[in-house]
């Protein structure tokens, strides 16, 4: 039988969602059933095998619906598996290196007792909202900068990580 697992996110121009619908494509082509939901769609973690959420970077901080969402379902949520992203550096350096998780992501991981955190690259382009967005574009510091075989790379190994009890 599939494991069911959540995707969800914390986003504010879209980017992070997509990373999301992206991860939940992937791990569906590994044989689970995974669904992408916002945060304030979701009223209970426990119908779910697994969680993955994820967070926009905004100035050093993890998105406040992800970090809200780890806080309320966090009893439920150290009771299976979580991995937990977040997107935003707006040049190649999450692809390059390691990044750590933010203040916000760090205590998220500790408090649920989170497998894993990855940084993804972000994207922002031409009509993102907010003031610090628009101060970036026009320093011409937009862009994409999602490495998508990345992305897909680590949902794969989510996905190893989820079916680990049933292949034991």
């Amino acid at each position: 039988m599939p494991r069911k697992v959540l995707v969800t996110y914390g986003t504010k121009n879209g980017s992070t969602a997509e990373i999301a619908d992206f991860i939940a494509s992937v791990l569906r082509d590994e044989g689970l059933e995974a669904e992408t939901r916002p945060p304030s769609e979701v009223t209970d973690v426990a119908s779910y095998d697994a969680v993955v959420i994820g967070g926009a970077l905004y100035m050093g901080r993890w998105h406040r619906d992800a970090r809200r969402f780890a806080r309320q379902h966090r009893q439920a949520l150290r009771e299976r598996p979580v991995w937990l992203f977040s997107s935003g550096p707006l040049d190649p350096s999450a692809s390059e290196r390691e990044i750590p998780p933010v203040p916000g992501a760090r205590r998220a991981q500790r408090r649920i007792d989170a497998r894993d955190h990855v940084t993804f690259g972000g994207r922002l382009q031409a009509g993102a909202k907010g003031r610090m967005a628009k101060a970036i574009l026009d320093e011409d510091r937009g862009g994409d900068f999602r490495d998508l075989p990345r992305v897909a790379e680590w949902a794969a190994g989510v996905a190893t990580g989820i079916r680990a009890p049933e292949e034991g």
